[in-house]
């Protein structure tokens, strides 16, 4: 099932997810967790009041091994649920309007339309030394309709998706009622 349809004569212009360095920034506690049961033994054995508990950790037993494989799972479970929210939050532009679609969840999906003919100012910001150089920025547009306004977090070179929107926009005339 598509998350909307696009009207008669109207065509996807831009797309635009957040930037992939944040997910891979999102994507970092999970390698951590993922690698703690097996660094963990070793950095134990390091600490001699601590060495004592190394032996929890003996994947030979079938309950560490248990245990393992379910902290394994929940870890897996967590980073797919945070490329699934990448992977679905996506802003698209057509020619006609603004989509924001924002998956919250694994069943919880918002979609939000926004027709460029209530578009009444876009900014965009971009903060810090990191951002600068790989252009990660925020974007935000805002309307007369009764959504005051889209926010796009981190999303790549939000300069230029901000000219793109404007650029449509002065080919729509604005809606003179609410």
């Amino acid at each position: 099932m598509k998350e909307f349809e696009l009207e008669p004569g109207e065509h996807v212009v831009l797309q635009a997810r957040k930037h992939w360095f944040l997910f891979l920034a999102e994507l970092l506690p999970y390698a951590i967790l993922l690698v703690v049961p097996f660094a963990l033994p070793k950095l134990l054995v390091l600490a001699p009041p601590a060495a004592p508990y190394a032996a929890l950790f003996d994947y030979h037993a079938a309950l560490a091994r248990a245990t393992l494989g379910a902290w394994l799972l929940v870890v897996w479970t967590s980073a797919w649920g945070a490329f699934t929210r990448y992977f679905l939050n996506v802003w698209i532009l057509t020619n006609e309007r603004i989509v924001d679609i924002k998956q919250a969840g694994f069943f919880n999906r918002e979609v939000s339309s926004l027709f460029l003919s209530r578009v009444q100012d876009v900014t965009t910001e971009v903060e810090g030394v990191l951002p600068s150089l790989l252009g990660i920025g925020d974007i935000t547009v805002q309307s007369a309709g009764t959504v005051d306004e889209f926010h796009m977090h981190g999303i790549p070179r939000p300069e230029q998706m901000r000219d793109v929107i404007l650029r449509y926009t002065s080919l729509h005339p604005k809606d003179s009622g609410v």
